[in-house]
C-alpha cells in the first residue's frame, strides 16, 4: 500500500508540473517579448526563454506610450468600483438575510433573475441612459453602476450571512442598537471573508475591464490601462506593432491580479466554503 501511494503521489507530482509548465509558458513568454530590443522585436525573433533584458522597456512604455496616465485611470476605475461593489452588495444582502418584509423572497427572486441576462441585451439601453445622463466619454459609466448592488455579490453575502445566528442580532437590540448598528458593527465584522473574496473578483474584473471603456471612453487622457495596451498596439502604415511596449504594458495589466490573488486566496477559499454551507433559505 505503501508503494502505492508513492507512486499515486509521484503520478500526481509529474502532472501537476506538466500542467504548470504548460501555464506557466505563455506568462514566460510575455516576459521574454517584453525584455526584448526594437531589433529582435522589429525581425520577431522571440525566444521562450529571455535572451535579451531591456529593462529600460519599462521606462520607454511610461514615456513614450501615457502609460502612467493608463495606470492612474485604472486605479480610480478599480478603487471606486471595488468600494462601491462591497459596500451596495453588503448592504443590500443584509436586508435580504435579516429584515423580513411582505415580498421580499419574491425581490430576491426577481434580483437572482437578472443574472440570466446576457450582458448583450442590457448594453444598448444602458449606453443611451448614460448618453442621456451626458457621462459617456467620463469614467462614471464604469463606476456608478457597481454602487447599485450586483446580484451575485448579493447571493453570495445573503448566503454568508444566513450562516450568523440571529441570536447576535437579538442581544444587540436589546442593547438599543438598530440595524445600521447591527450591520456596520457585527455583520461586516463578521462577514470579512466574504467581503475581501467579493474585493477580488471586482478588482480582477474592473482592472482588466476592456469592453466597457472601449464603448464609453473616446479621450486617450480618460483611458484605463486595459483599452490602453489596444492602443500601444494600434499603428499605422502596416508598420510592425511595438510588441515590447505592448508585452510590458500586458505585464502591468496581469501582475497586479496575480498578486492580488495569491494574496487573498485563502479570503476565497474560506467565502466558498461558508458561503456554500449556509445554504439557500
Amino acid at each position: 500500500m505503501a508503494r502505492i501511494s508513492l507512486l499515486d503521489k509521484c503520478l500526481s507530482y509529474t502532472v501537476l508540473c506538466l500542467v504548470g509548465t504548460l501555464m506557466f509558458a505563455p506568462f514566460l513568454y510575455m516576459i521574454s517579448i517584453a525584455l526584448s530590443s526594437d531589433e529582435t522585436t522589429v525581425k520577431a525573433a522571440f525566444t521562450l526563454i529571455p535572451k535579451e533584458f531591456v529593462f529600460e522597456n519599462f521606462v520607454r512604455v511610461f514615456t513614450d506610450h501615457h502609460m502612467g496616465t493608463y495606470l492612474k485611470n485604472s486605479i480610480i476605475i478599480t478603487v471606486f468600483t471595488v468600494f462601491g461593489s462591497v459596500f451596495s452588495a453588503s448592504f443590500v444582502a443584509y436586508g435580504f438575510a435579516r429584515i423580513r418584509a411582505r415580498g421580499s423572497g419574491f425581490l430576491f427572486i426577481v434580483l437572482l433573475s437578472t443574472m440570466m441576462l446576457p450582458g448583450e441585451v442590457t448594453m444598448v439601453p444602458q449606453f443611451i441612459i448614460f448618453r442621456e445622463l451626458g457621462w459617456v466619454n467620463t469614467l462614471l459609466p464604469l463606476i456608478v453602476p457597481s454602487f447599485f448592488a450586483g446580484a451575485f455579490n448579493v447571493f453570495l453575502i445573503r448566503q454568508f450571512v444566513m450562516g450568523i445566528p440571529k441570536s447576535l442580532d437579538e442581544a444587540a437590540m436589546i442593547d438599543g442598537m438598530g440595524h445600521l448598528g447591527i450591520y456596520a458593527k457585527i455583520i461586516l465584522p463578521l462577514t470579512y471573508p466574504i467581503l475581501v473574496a467579493i474585493a477580488i473578483f471586482s478588482f480582477a474584473w474592473n482592472w482588466g475591464n476592456f469592453m466597457g471603456p472601449l464603448i464609453y471612453i473616446n479621450d486617450p487622457d480618460k483611458t484605463p490601462l486595459a483599452l490602453g495596451v489596444q492602443l500601444i498596439s494600434t499603428v499605422s502604415g502596416g508598420q510592425m506593432p511595438p510588441w515590447n511596449m505592448v508585452m510590458v504594458a500586458s505585464l502591468f495589466l496581469t501582475i497586479p491580479m496575480i498578486l492580488i490573488y495569491t494574496i487573498g486566496q485563502k479570503y476565497v477559499y474560506e467565502a466558498n466554503l461558508n458561503g456554500g454551507s449556509a445554504g439557500i433559505k
